[in-house]
């Protein structure tokens, strides 16, 4: 986002009210106001602000708590930038407010943000990607449910069946053992047919599951992505690639995509002494889906596997050797993310137009070092064989 002449309002959402805060680019307060989400209120916070008609909307957590409004200030046709919520409690601790916290300050750092920070997301109406989000964030609840409907299970099948837990149960595997044992009391038969409803629910999920799996591979291949290409990245990964990003365009280059993604080591040097620690920023969504690609392709004969051998071999220790891998694996879906664009929008490969110096990201500060020592210019290519520039993860033959 560049600086706009209009007027800037930051907005502090929440689930019965939002407040806002108007103020103009040298930061002079306009106007502010309390409203409820409801219709009514909704309706009351528009026609306030329409004495401000060159405005932008700032809106904290806007694929979070702010996602709501967001998505209906976008739908009506105004300009909407996602402030991320770590920078605004930047600024309200180096406010003369000493960190104090209230909704009415915290739409006034909402605001100051939005004035003094460039390249922050602009959202855009996209519905197949919104829908692509909503698929992505229903197959992790369905994810988490089959975990712990397999954990109970596990419990009381390790009661029925004392020494016979099996790792990875399935349901055919959980009804084979069931069938086996015949409890007589009646502790033990409730505990059997305990079992066999959390047998009935795990057999629902898995259904579900492949359903929304043949929905997200549907829905990532009609968007012309490539990301399934990716060894390790199957369609739920690819669509949280594409649901997060949005726009490939408001990242400047692969290290800041790198930061985005919490795969760039920070710069921990004091002194003569030169070394690096591991980021807990960035989007942990997106570190989630790397890590997942960098185990599966370690497990596999590939070239990502040669290459953490190569740094365990150059005296890494395993996870140090992990996060390499995983910081390269960011620079392959940062590539395959611009080769995707460039192919449907015909863009001259030397850039792409509107990226920023600052990442826009939701969970991450944009103006974290990405200190792997990269080198200037374009990223060299890594992990992929020269014959094949697309298909450069899948394993080769043994």
């Amino acid at each position: 986002m560049s600086k706009t002449k209009g007027e800037i309002i930051g907005v502090d959402p929440h689930k019965m009210s939002v407040t806002i805060e108007v103020v103009d680019t040298h930061e002079r307060l306009l106007g502010s106001g309390r409203f409820e989400t409801t219709n009514a209120g909704y309706a009351a916070m528009q026609r306030y602000v329409k004495q401000w008609p060159d405005r932008l909307w700032a809106v904290e957590g806007a694929n979070g708590a702010g996602r709501p409004l967001a998505q209906r200030l976008v739908a009506a046709g105004e300009q909407v930038v996602d402030v991320p919520a770590k920078l605004a409690a930047r600024v309200r601790l180096f406010d003369t407010g000493h960190n104090r916290k209230t909704d009415a300050l915290d739409a006034h750092s909402i605001a100051v943000v939005a004035v003094r920070t460039e390249g922050l997301r602009v959202l855009v109406e996209d519905g197949e990607l919104e829908a692509l989000r909503m698929l992505t964030d229903r197959r992790d609840e369905l994810a988490h449910q089959r975990v712990q409907t397999v954990n109970r299970l596990q419990r009381l099948l390790s009661e029925l069946l004392p020494g016979q837990r099996k790792r990875d149960l399935s349901a055919a595997q959980a009804k084979a053992m069931l069938v086996t044992v015949r409890p007589r009391d009646i502790c033990g038969k409730t505990r059997r047919r305990m079992a066999a409803e959390e047998i009935a629910d795990l057999v629902a999920v898995d259904a579900k599951l492949k359903k929304i799996k043949a929905e997200l591979k549907a829905a990532v291949t009609a968007r012309g992505s490539h990301l399934m290409d990716i060894y390790g990245i199957g369609p739920a990964g690819a669509a949280r690639v594409l649901a997060d990003v949005g726009d490939v365009a408001r990242f400047a280059d692969r290290n800041r995509f790198a930061s985005w993604t919490g795969t760039a080591p920070l710069d921990a040097s004091s002194g003569e002494q030169a070394r690096h620690r591991l980021s807990r920023a960035g989007n942990r969504r997106m570190n989630h889906v790397l890590h997942v690609a960098a185990i599966v392709q370690i497990r596999h004969d590939t070239k990502g596997r040669a290459y953490y051998r190569r740094k365990l071999a150059a005296g890494k220790t395993p996870m140090e050797a992990l996060r390499c891998l995983k910081r390269r694996l960011s620079d392959v879906v940062y590539r395959q993310l611009i080769a995707d664009a460039q192919q449907q929008d015909g863009a001259d490969p030397g850039g792409h137009c509107g990226a920023a110096l600052q990442s826009s990201a939701v969970d991450s500060h944009p103006l974290i070092d990405t200190s792997d020592q990269p080198l200037p210019g374009p990223a060299n290519p890594t992990l992929r064989p020269e014959s094949d520039p697309v298909k450069n993860l899948v394993p080769s033959t043994r």
